[in-house]
């Protein structure tokens, strides 16, 4: 996923919050999936504000060492809007940006895995073709000024070839259904902090 991360704030040496995170399965279908951004909608017209979110990281380093070693932090998104948020999703993720032909992406090389607050396991994120994210479970709805918190673990592998500096994060998307110029449209939100890998 290559949204950008306008609305992260890091703050690893923060104080966390209490871990609130719904044990409500995912929704079953995403709408949002298949719609149009909000903001494209906006092009001509620049009256949509994209500041439903508000997005903060704890416990991710600027860098991590490749291997075996797991690292835990705390994502956190809240409901900065005045609006109830329908078709709420969340999605983790852990990556690079590819900015040039020939980069190659972290996450196949990476594992994310999510803390399940009802069973008390570390649960794997794992997407079809290899890469390392996917859905969270977690409310459907959103309130105004509500937020959910999700505690996440990662590690990059051994074999991650260090030929080529990585832009890499993780965190948390947040995805939701508003309406807007008289069209249905969705809204993304991220919580996401940035590091980088090195050898021992």
């Amino acid at each position: 996923m290559t949204l950008r991360r306008v609305l992260s704030l890091s703050a690893a040496s923060a104080t966390l919050l209490p871990m609130a995170v719904a044990a409500a399965p995912a929704s079953q279908a995403v709408p949002a999936a298949d719609l149009p951004t909000c903001s494209d909608l906006d092009t001509a017209h620049g009256q949509y504000h994209s500041n439903t979110f508000v997005g903060r990281t704890f416990g991710i380093p600027r860098s991590i060492t490749l291997g075996t070693n797991w690292t835990t932090y705390t994502a956190t998104l809240t409901n900065a809007s005045a609006k109830q948020l329908k078709s709420f999703a969340l999605t983790a993720e852990l990556g690079s940006y590819v900015y040039n032909e020939g980069e190659r992406d972290l996450s196949p090389y990476g594992d994310l895995e999510y803390w399940d607050t009802s069973r008390h396991v570390w649960k794997t994120l794992r997407r079809a073709d290899g890469k390392a994210g996917g859905t969270v479970p977690g409310p459907t709805t959103l309130e105004p000024r509500a937020s959910v918190h999700v505690q996440l673990r990662f590690r990059v592998h051994e074999d991650l070839p260090l030929d080529q500096a990585y832009d890499a994060f993780t965190g948390i998307v947040g995805t939701s259904v508003d309406h807007y110029r008289d069209t249905e449209c969705s809204v993304h939100g991220n919580a996401d902090g940035s590091f980088a890998p090195h050898k021992g």
